[in-house]
């Protein structure tokens, strides 16, 4: 399931995000490439002990906290450090799947990858190219947000970002261990979700809404982790 979550940043948070990366030192991206993943890799980070990419990835967080499209949709157990990349001057990162287990820096707290995350901090028309490219049972799909808006999608997902021949693009990446590993079983609690709520909102204290809101959670609690 691939999802797309507007508005995680307001527009200016975003251009503030932007400001205070442009001024950040960055380093090449290869670094925290796998072997596989190094060899089509070719674009630039954030150090993940860098001051900038912690106080911007405390904002990201935090607004994650507050958002029910998010809570909803991902259903998040834990939630890795956002990291940022750069790029510009024919960038890209060719088709790979992310690791499947991601340490927690400082801490021995280790997160599985069940959801990838990318959140635009560049808008569209300031560069071209960098689409991400993620490939499914039903095709590939190009994705290129504005600024502050998500899209999320299964880790185990093989996905790209096409060259960036114009501009830079900035972003933040992480990934997100979920109380529901399988992404089929978020899915459809994700429409069983939205069909709740809008039952609730267009026939508010109709008495189907706590036996359906009990099939849910009964579903949350067969199929949780935790």
């Amino acid at each position: 399931m691939m999802l797309k979550i507007p508005d995680v940043l307001t527009p200016d948070q975003a251009r503030q995000c932007r400001e205070a990366l442009e001024q950040a030192e960055w380093a090449d991206g290869r670094l925290t490439a796998g072997y596989v993943a190094e060899s089509v890799k070719s674009n630039k980070q954030l150090a993940l002990d860098h001051p900038v990419g912690r106080q911007i990835g405390e904002i990201i967080l935090n607004q994650l906290s507050n958002n029910p499209t998010f809570i909803s949709g991902v259903l998040p157990q834990r939630v890795l450090p956002p990291r940022f990349n750069r790029y510009e001057g024919g960038g890209q990162y060719g088709d790979h799947i992310d690791n499947a287990i991601f340490g927690v820096p400082g801490s021995t707290q280790r997160v599985r990858s069940d959801i990838s995350a990318t959140l635009f901090l560049s808008n569209p028309e300031e560069y071209e190219g960098g689409e991400l490219v993620v490939q499914d049972s039903y095709g590939s799909h190009s994705v290129k947000l504005p600024a502050g808006h998500m899209v999320v999608y299964p880790g185990s997902s093989l996905h790209r970002v096409e060259p960036v021949t114009r501009g830079v693009r900035l972003a933040a990446f992480f990934w997100i261990q979920s109380l529901v590993r399988e992404d089929h079983r978020r899915a459809m609690l994700l429409e069983l979700d939205n069909a709740i709520q809008s039952v609730a909102k267009s026939h508010p204290g109709h008495l189907a809404l706590p036996r359906l809101t009990g099939v849910y959670h009964n579903l949350v609690r067969e199929w949780s982790d935790t």
